[in-house]
C-alpha cells in the first residue's frame, strides 16, 4: 500500500514562550515536559501509552490549535458542557502544508463525550450528513462506524481519541477497513489508542508516551502487543501467574 500525497500536518511544534497556561499540569506531564517538535506521519500517527500518560492531552491541544471544538465534532460546531479541557493548545504551532492551510474536511471524535456531540447534531438538525438517523438511535460503536463510513468524506485532518472504547474485536477490524479507505481518499490521521488491534495498522507512525518523553516505536514492540500476545498464546498460565501473585499478597 503506498500513498505519495502532500499531509494536513507536517508537524507539531511547542512553543512555552507563547503563553503562561491556567493548567501548568499539562505541560509537566513527563512525557511532555521536553517536547519541541513532533513529526507526524502522512497517513495514521498513533499516541500510546499508559494512562494519564499525556496522549489524550495532547491530542485534544493539537485538536484545539487546529480549530476544532473541545468536546468534539468539525471545526464549527461550537458547544460546551463542560468545560474540563487543559489551555495546552496555547503552546501548540501546527506546520501545516498547503493543503492543511486550505482546511477541507476534519472531525475530533473523543469517545467520553461523543454521546454530546450526538446531541448537537441533533440540536442543530443536521442529522442527514451523519447517517441514517440519530446516533442516539444506534449503539456506541454502531455510531462510530456510521461517523466513519458517513460523515467522513476523505481529503480530511481527523483526530480520534480512543475509537476503541465503543467497538468489539470484530468492529476494531471493520473501523481498520474503513481507515484504509479514507487513507486513499487521501486523509490524516492522528488516534490516541490502547487497542492492539487499531495500532497495526501497517502505513503508519506509533509514538510511545513514557515517563522519560515521547520515543517513536515498532508496532512488535509495544507492550500492548507483547502483552496481548502472551496472554492469548496462553492464557491458562498466563491467569495462573497473574491470580496465584495475586492470591500471595
Amino acid at each position: 500500500m503506498s500513498h505519495s500525497y502532500l499531509p494536513h500536518l507536517l508537524a507539531i511544534g511547542v512553543d512555552r514562550s507563547r503563553a503562561e497556561l491556567n493548567a501548568p499540569y499539562a505541560g509537566e506531564l513527563p512525557a511532555l515536559r521536553s517536547l519541541t517538535s513532533l513529526k507526524l506521519h502522512p497517513h495514521v500517527t498513533f499516541f500510546i501509552g499508559e494512562n494519564g500518560s499525556g496522549k489524550s492531552t495532547l491530542l485534544e491541544a493539537i485538536a484545539v490549535a487546529e480549530g476544532f471544538n473541545a468536546e468534539g465534532g468539525t471545526r464549527s460546531f461550537n458547544f460546551t458542557t463542560q468545560d474540563s479541557h487543559s489551555d495546552l493548545h496555547k503552546w501548540i504551532r501546527p506546520s501545516r502544508s498547503a493543503r492543511g492551510r486550505r482546511r477541507s474536511d476534519g472531525f475530533f471524535l473523543r469517545a467520553e463525550s461523543f454521546y454530546n456531540v450526538a446531541s448537537e447534531i441533533d440540536r442543530l438538525g443536521v442529522t442527514g450528513l451523519y447517517g441514517s438517523r440519530s446516533y442516539h438511535a444506534q449503539s456506541h460503536g454502531e455510531s462510530f462506524i456510521e461517523l466513519m463510513t458517513n460523515r467522513l468524506r476523505g481529503d480530511g485532518l481527523y483526530l480520534l481519541d480512543e475509537p476503541e472504547a465503543a467497538l468489539s474485536p470484530q468492529r476494531q477490524l471493520a473501523f481498520l477497513v474503513a481507515l484504509d479507505e479514507l487513507v486513499q481518499r487521501e486523509s490524516q490521521f492522528i488516534i490516541a489508542t490502547h487497542s492492539p488491534i487499531i495500532m497495526a495498522y501497517p502505513n503508519a507512525l506509533i509514538y510511545e508516551f513514557t515517563a522519560a518523553g515521547i520515543r517513536e516505536i515498532a508496532y512488535r514492540d509495544t507492550e500492548h502487543y507483547r502483552v496481548t500476545h502472551a496472554f492469548l498464546n496462553a492464557p491458562e498460565r498466563a491467569l495462573r501467574l497473574l491470580l496465584d501473585e495475586s492470591e500471595a499478597d
